[in-house]
C-alpha cells in the first residue's frame, strides 16, 4: 500500500522569544535559526521515519531545493514533485520559553497547484493507496475529488481550518485527524471531545475521527470503536512538529495493519518525543527510537 502526501513545503524561520510579540511591539529575539517545514513536510518525514512507503506531491519555489533534499534524505520519494519560477512558502514561528508557538504563514508554491498536475499526481496511484491532505494548498476540494474518483483512501489533517474546507467534499473522508478547535468548527460549535467525535460521525456517515487533546493525549472513534491513549513524560522543548508526527506516524502504523491501540501508542509516544526536541522536521524520531525509547504515558 503506497502513500500519497500532497502536502505544503515551507521554510521556516524560527524566533526564539521570551513572550510572543504583542500589537505594536518590536522586540529582541533570544535566538534564530532556517528550518525546512510546512505540515506536508513534516508528515511525510514523520511517515518515512515510520517506515511507511511515502510519495510526496507539490510545486517547489524558488530557494526550496534544500527541503526537497532533506525529504530524499529521510526516505521519502520526491520523484512527483514538480519545480516552478516561483517564491516558496514560508512560515515566521515563535517559540517561548515554555516550548509553545505562534505561526505566520506564507503559501507561496503551496497554492500553485493546478488541475492538470493534480489529475497526473493521482493518476500514479491506485485503489486502495492512501491520500493524506492538509489545508496549506490550494485546489484542496479538487485534490479530494480526483482521489475519490480512483478510489484511494482520503485522510485529511484540515490545519489551517477555513472556512474554504468546510465548502469541500468532505464527506469522502475517511479518516479525519484534527485538534479539539478544529473539530469544534467542522462539528458545527461542539466543544465536548466525545461531543465532536459524535457530530463529525452523524455529519460524514462511515467516517472515523482521530481527536488530538494536547496534554490530554488523543481519542479516537468511529461507529463500532472508541479508544484513547495520554501523552509521554517529556520536557517540553517545541510543540511545533508534535501534531506532525502524530499524523504520519498514525498512518504509517495504521497502512502496517496494526490495532488501533498500538497505532495510537506509537503516535503519542512518536509525538512526545518530538515535543521534547527543538525545531520541526529536525525533532521527528525514526522508528527504532520510538520503539526503543523508555519513557511512561501519562492517564487522560
Amino acid at each position: 500500500m503506497k502513500i500519497l502526501d500532497f502536502g505544503s513545503i515551507n521554510i521556516d524561520e524560527v524566533f526564539q522569544v521570551d513572550h510572543f510579540v504583542r500589537p505594536g511591539e518590536t522586540m529582541s529575539t533570544l535566538g534564530y535559526a532556517k528550518n525546512c517545514g510546512g505540515k506536508g513536510l513534516n508528515q511525510s518525514i514523520a511517515l518515512a521515519r515510520a517506515g511507511a512507503e511515502v510519495y510526496h506531491a507539490c510545486m517547489v519555489g524558488e530557494g526550496a531545493d534544500f527541503l526537497v533534499e532533506t525529504m530524499r534524505e529521510s526516505g521519502v520519494d520526491v520523484s512527483l514533485m514538480k519545480k516552478i519560477d516561483a517564491p516558496a512558502g514560508r512560515a515566521i514561528i515563535q517559540v517561548n520559553e515554555s516550548g509553545q508557538n505562534c505561526i505566520l504563514l506564507f503559501g507561496g508554491s503551496n497554492h500553485q497547484n493546478t488541475e492538470e498536475y493534480i489529475r497526473w499526481v493521482i493518476d500514479q496511484f491506485e485503489a486502495g493507496d492512501i491520500l493524506l491532505l492538509q489545508n496549506e494548498l490550494n485546489l484542496t476540494d479538487t485534490i479530494i475529488n480526483c482521489a475519490a474518483e480512483k478510489g484511494m483512501r482520503i485522510v485529511l489533517n484540515p490545519s489551517p481550518m477555513n472556512e474554504a474546507l468546510t465548502k469541500a467534499p468532505l464527506e469522502k473522508v475517511e479518516y479525519f485527524i484534527l485538534n479539539e478547535v478544529e473539530g469544534e468548527e467542522i462539528a458545527g460549535g461542539q466543544k465536548d471531545p466525545e461531543a465532536i467525535c459524535d457530530a463529525l460521525l452523524k455529519k460524514y456517515p462511515g467516517c472515523k475521527v482521530v481527536l488530538t487533546l494536547g496534554k490530554h493525549g488523543v481519542m479516537y472513534k468511529d461507529a463500532e470503536t472508541k479508544a484513547t491513549h495520554g501523552i509521554y513524560d517529556v520536557k517540553r522543548v517545541d510543540s511545533t512538529a508534535a501534531g506532525d508526527t502524530f499524523t504520519g506516524y498514525f498512518l504509517a502504523c495504521l497502512a502496517e495493519g496494526l490495532s488501533i491501540d498500538v497505532i495510537l501508542e506509537k503516535a503519542s509516544k512518536a509525538s512526545s518525543i518530538a515535543v521534547g526536541r527543538p525545531g520541526a522536521a529536525p525533532s521527528i524520531p525514526t522508528r527504532q527510537e520510538v520503539d526503543t525509547t523508555d519513557i511512561e504515558p501519562l492517564n487522560l
